[in-house]
């Protein structure tokens, strides 16, 4: 009986059918709950809190809660290999912006041609609609909407969306196929489920950079960390804007039409991660 269990918890299709079930009641779940929280913008925020809990967090725990041994070390939560892997990861997020800031300019001047021209403003109107409702949740001139936002915007779904595209997707694969191949696969997914094409771009650059942080480190806390300040940025810097009334364009912060400053951020972005590649191979996973 012991035997078919651990057969059981190994079997890949096994874990495919918790995980999928998992998700389908956390969904229905959070469907109830948004539909309960269709007032003002609070109760919209709070509802999205949930809901991205229910998705993207309790599936992935439920998981490996069943099928493997010491869940959450396994999931990723464990020591970084070293401590700078945390500030390397810092000045990454913040070296890289320009080259962010550069696929951002491809992507939004994207043209599919006239035989899409329905589609494509069928997507520019969804990302509209998106990029207005989140204009709304960020606009905030308290602290307490602050730390609010920050909860919501920027820690939820860096916890959430680090467990299931890095701890459990990206691992999935790296068992199967090449390490870099599953960097890559898991940040081409991670972009494509926001469903925001003219984001797509900068979002999978951004979905390697977190991917090649977790690889390197061997653990989920690097990449939590460097989602959160990436989100957790924009929220505050919304949040000075809105307060003071300052107009910047916090989507396009730190863009740059410096060849030399692009190809700068272009050689350190690469070489913080040839580093972290050296630090994994000369300490090792811990």
């Amino acid at each position: 009986m012991d035997e078919f269990k651990k057969n059981l918890r190994s079997s890949l299709g096994f874990r495919i059918f918790v995980y999928l079930f998992a998700l389908l009641l956390c969904a229905l779940i959070g469907t109830g709950i948004t539909l309960f929280f269709m007032g003002d913008i609070t109760q919209m925020k709070i509802s999205q809190g949930i809901s991205s809990t229910l998705i993207f967090i309790v599936p992935p725990i439920i998981l490996y809660a069943i099928t493997r041994n010491q869940p959450m070390r396994r999931l990723g939560f464990r020591k970084p290999n070293m401590a700078w892997m945390l500030l390397i990861g810092v000045v990454l997020m913040v070296v890289s912006l320009p080259l962010t800031n550069l696929l951002t300019s491809w992507n939004e001047k994207m043209d599919f041609g006239t035989a899409f021209e329905s589609l494509e403003a069928l997507l520019k109107q969804l990302e509209d609609t998106a990029g207005d409702l989140t204009e709304r949740m960020l606009e905030v001139d308290t602290f307490g909407g602050l730390l609010f936002n920050l909860l919501v915007i920027a820690l939820i779904p860096a916890i959430g969306e680090e467990l299931t595209f890095r701890g459990v997707l990206q691992q999935a694969l790296s068992r199967r196929c090449n390490a870099h191949v599953a960097v890559w696969l898991s940040a081409f997914i991670f972009s494509f489920i926001h469903f925001q094409f003219y984001g797509f771009l900068p979002r999978m650059f951004l979905g390697l950079i977190l991917g090649y942080l977790f690889y390197y480190s061997g653990s989920l806390w690097t990449s939590i960390l460097m989602h959160f300040f990436n989100n957790g940025a924009a929220v505050v810097v919304s949040y000075f804007q809105y307060k003071n009334g300052i107009d910047m364009d916090v989507e396009h912060f730190g863009a740059t039409d410096s060849v030399w400053v692009l190809l700068a951020s272009l050689i350190v972005t690469v070489g913080l991660i040839v580093l972290s590649a050296k630090f994994n191979k000369r300490y090792g996973r811990q």
